[in-house]
């Protein structure tokens, strides 16, 4: 591996294309760390982690990489892009102008990607009035309760507690030009550099949360032998963590690059006195067809209703009627957190909905059919057209349902290890499965099969060889 990586750098273009990438990427972490004007960073990082809101917060940080549990420049992330994409991805399906745009092309494309462009805008400026809104009664609720300081200094609040609107709209426009700016970052990582850009901001998002989660796994850890770190569990615990790690994050790989490959033929043309065509291929369907786009969608589903009721379980009074307390309390109870056994259930419904949803979506059989029979190419055993598109849909169906199957139990195991191990902090449970691990798998062997482009071209042997 290490004469690998040592040939890596060797050839002139690679090496430049993942400095580019590397530097980048530290441009973007650096951006993480830099707070809005007139925001005290040691309450933000204070209030970051107390109370129902900074666990809403906290969980959509997992799966998107974003910091909104953080008052930085770049809080809202990329997410904002990601959302606009998908809503134009899904829009072209039902909307015929936009199915047109996208069958004519290179421009076409270009059209969507400037319609994509301007709804993130708009999704990042209605985003960051919510969220600084929402922080803000967070913060204030605190400092009613006893606290003395706010996360905001004194030069950007009002006589009446409230923010100064002057500062208001300048963090808006800060955190909107942040993701404005990180998507013209992941533009410049896709055309000079190595990879898909968009989707390494992601990943280091998730990642740079990593040391962080390992650092208080380390410091609850104690050992049965007499070595006491002030810990809730032994040191076994954490050999059985990395076990499971590995063999969590081999199984992922196994199932996201699994394929069903139907054998295909090619008819045989005669042209003079030759005879093209007649090979056997194979046409691959991917098992986890839908990628992890299902975590994401129940995941951000059921955000709604866990911050609904955890906004009137802080609001209600003592005084209100029985039923309403009790319908509040129940909510919360069940929403407020993904360790309920309903919250799970409900979770498991939503993945295979989201699964056969997005895979009608983004797979159209006919089409596909369609494809194969302009070619000259067609499916032993079923005639070309319709007969083949149903076949096609039929084994769709059955193999995305061991994709759902797949995805609903890598999305419940963070709740299991948190379940059955408490000191294990949720930040590091989400790492052995879930959206952050789908993500991070997915981007890394993107990267690896964009480096092995280079080295095959090059007559060297890809890096997993």
């Amino acid at each position: 591996m290490i004469e690998k990586i040592r040939i890596m750098f060797s050839i002139p273009e690679l090496r430049k294309k993942i400095l580019l990438t590397i530097g980048l990427l530290a441009v973007y972490r650096l951006g993480w760390n830099i707070f809005l004007p007139m925001v005290n960073n040691d309450m933000a990082n204070a209030l970051a982690g107390t109370g129902t809101f900074a666990d809403v917060l906290n969980q959509v940080a997992v799966f998107s990489g974003t910091q909104l549990d953080q008052m930085t420049i770049f809080g809202l992330g990329i997410m904002p892009y990601i959302s606009a994409s998908i809503i134009f991805q899904l829009l072209a399906t039902v909307y015929e102008p936009l199915e047109k745009l996208q069958k004519e092309g290179e421009s076409g494309r270009k059209k969507i990607n400037e319609y994509t462009r301007y709804a993130t805008i708009l999704i990042c400026i209605i985003q960051s009035m919510a969220y600084l809104s929402m922080l803000d009664a967070q913060a204030s609720a605190q400092m009613q309760s006893g606290g003395s300081q706010t996360m905001f200094l004194a030069s950007c609040v009002g006589e009446n507690g409230k923010l100064l609107f002057p500062w208001y709209c300048l963090a808006i426009l800060i955190m909107t030009t942040g993701t404005a700016f990180l998507m013209w970052l992941g533009e410049q990582i896709d055309e000079y550099g190595i990879g898909n850009g968009i989707s390494l901001l992601i990943m280091a998002g998730i990642l740079a949360r990593a040391p962080s989660a390992i650092g208080r796994l380390i410091v609850n850890a104690s050992s049965d032998g007499g070595v006491h770190m002030g810990g809730q569990y032994g040191i076994e615990s954490i050999l059985f963590l990395c076990v499971l790690f590995f063999a969590v994050v081999l199984a992922v790989v196994f199932v996201t690059k699994g394929q069903r490959r139907i054998p295909t033929q090619s008819a045989k043309h005669v042209r003079g006195r030759q005879v093209f065509g007649g090979n056997r291929q194979y046409l691959p369907l991917r098992v986890n067809q839908a990628g992890v786009m299902p975590i994401i969608f129940a995941s951000s589903l059921l955000l709604f209703p866990q911050f609904i009721f955890a906004y009137l379980a802080n609001s209600v009074s003592n005084d209100s009627a029985a039923w309403w307390i009790s319908f509040v309390r129940g909510g919360n109870n069940l929403f407020g957190g993904s360790r309920s056994f309903m919250y799970v259930l409900m979770d498991v419904a939503l993945i295979y909905f989201f699964c056969y949803f997005w895979t009608a979506v983004t797979f159209n059989p006919k089409d596909m059919a369609e494809n194969l029979k302009n070619h000259g190419t067609f499916i032993q055993g079923y005639r070309p057209g319709a007969s083949t598109a149903n076949y096609l849909e039929k084994v769709m169906l059955r193999i995305t349902y061991v994709g759902a199957s797949f995805l609903a139990i890598i999305a419940i195991v963070p709740t299991l290890i948190t379940n059955s191990m408490p000191g294990v902090d949720y930040n590091l449970a989400s790492f052995f499965g879930g959206t952050s691990l789908l993500i991070a798998v997915s981007v890394v062997l993107d990267l690896v099969d964009k480096i092995d482009a280079h080295l095959i071209m090059r007559n060297y042997k890809s890096l997993l060889e």
